[in-house]
């Protein structure tokens, strides 16, 4: 049976982190191999992080965060800033299924706010699917093609 799970590193289960933070690992460093950049980089441990998960037989398939960046001081009372979606990564054996999918739209109920992600460029449409739109022009990131994307809450 496939469960989406949600937790702050706080409340989450350890075997259940450190199964999110294999994946990722796997995922980025692994696969991609993404090594200028930290995995663990602390954003995992701040109190308005939430992390998401796909378990099955008690295995994660996919993952993601969701960041709450601050609003800047300068900004006026009414401006928000929005939530962040990132780390968003799925098992290779997992691929195909609408796991990741399933964990965007459910980030994107929790947010309550515009989301913000910085995306592979590949995905740019994928991310088109669940109402992101480009923002501005392509950037390397960890030496890869990315694209910045906002989702604007109706």
């Amino acid at each position: 049976m496939v469960t989406i799970g949600r937790a702050t590193v706080r409340d989450a289960d350890p075997a259940v982190l450190y199964r999110i933070l294999r994946l990722r690992t796997q995922v980025f460093v692994h696969e991609q191999r993404i090594v200028d950049e930290e995995e663990i980089d602390g954003r995992d441990l701040e109190d308005t992080t939430t992390l998401f998960w796909v378990e099955e037989n008690g295995e994660v398939l996919a993952t993601l965060r969701l960041l709450q960046d601050d609003v800047p001081a300068h900004a006026g009372p009414d401006v928000t800033a929005p939530a962040h979606v990132g780390r968003v990564a799925t098992a290779q054996q997992a691929r195909g299924r609408g796991l990741a999918a399933d964990l965007v739209r459910a980030a994107l109920d929790h947010a309550g706010t515009d989301v913000a992600i910085s995306a592979q460029a590949y995905l740019e449409g994928w991310y088109g699917r669940f109402g992101f739109v480009r923002t501005g022009e392509n950037y390397l990131e960890a030496g890869i093609d990315h694209v910045p994307m906002l989702f604007t809450r109706p």
